[in-house]
């Protein structure tokens, strides 16, 4: 039995978390059957999520989930690209993951109006009286961090100026393809696809939403992309108190 851990549907994406849309698009690729449970991070080693339980194994992080059913079930998600595809997924990959993802994450938690419209909601178990403790020391970590790795250093407008660098990439190598690589959708598709359907929601007032859409090949993309793998119904509710 297989059960992919994480969050379904939250501020207008079928997951909150880029990750676990990725996991969830690249189970399905990979052909395994598999349920969908709530994550519970304190429950696993590294506090994060995605992570599958996989015949009683726990395997995290949606690179290693990947890894360990390729190897399980004796197939790769690479099979039928070549080595140049597969050089240019991985690395559209890591710039959408490492660079896009920590810009819009920015968008989300460093802005306070966006912040109370949606990442605090994560922290209403947390009992009432120390709540505003544990999301002020949770923000103060997550600014140390993002300044240590480089993001936090620059400006917001340098930080959106980098997005649409990466926005244009993406785009280009679209141009007037369905998917990233021609008519079937790949690897990469699965993780680029999850970090542009975080970017472009609705629900958060971030100028990545008009940066997404100026792009007139990305809305379709995300469209067709969320219509083959991530319909609504398949998660249970997430209960936030």
């Amino acid at each position: 039995m297989t059960t992919l851990f994480g969050w379904g549907p939250m501020f207008d994406c079928p997951s909150p978390s880029p990750f676990v849309m990725k996991s969830d698009i690249q189970l399905q690729m990979l052909g395994v059957d598999f349920d969908r449970a709530i994550a519970d991070l304190e429950a696993v080693s590294k506090h994060k999520a995605p992570y599958v339980e996989d015949d009683g194994q726990i395997i995290q992080d949606s690179n290693f989930i990947r890894a360990h059913f390729e190897k399980k079930l004796g197939r790769s998600l690479n099979d039928g690209l070549t080595p140049r595809e597969q050089a240019l997924s991985w690395a559209l990959e890591r710039m959408a993951e490492g660079h896009l993802n920590a810009v819009m994450a920015g968008e989300r938690w460093m802005n306070e109006a966006n912040f109370r419209k949606g990442p605090a909601s994560f922290f209403m178990g947390a009992p009432e009286p120390m709540r505003e403790t544990v999301i002020r020391e949770t923000l103060d970590t997550m600014r140390q961090t993002r300044w240590q790795s480089g993001i936090g250093r620059h400006s917001h407008d340098e930080q959106l100026q980098l997005a649409g660098f990466d926005l244009a990439a993406i785009a280009a190598q679209l141009s007037d393809r369905l998917f990233l690589l021609g008519d079937e959708p790949t690897v990469a598709d699965a993780s680029i696809s999850a970090v542009l359907i975080s970017c472009a929601t609705p629900y958060f007032d971030t100028p990545l939403v008009e940066m997404v859409h100026a792009h007139a090949n990305l809305p379709g993309y995300i469209r067709r992309m969320r219509e083959s793998y991530l319909p609504e119904g398949v998660w249970p509710e997430l209960q936030m108190a």
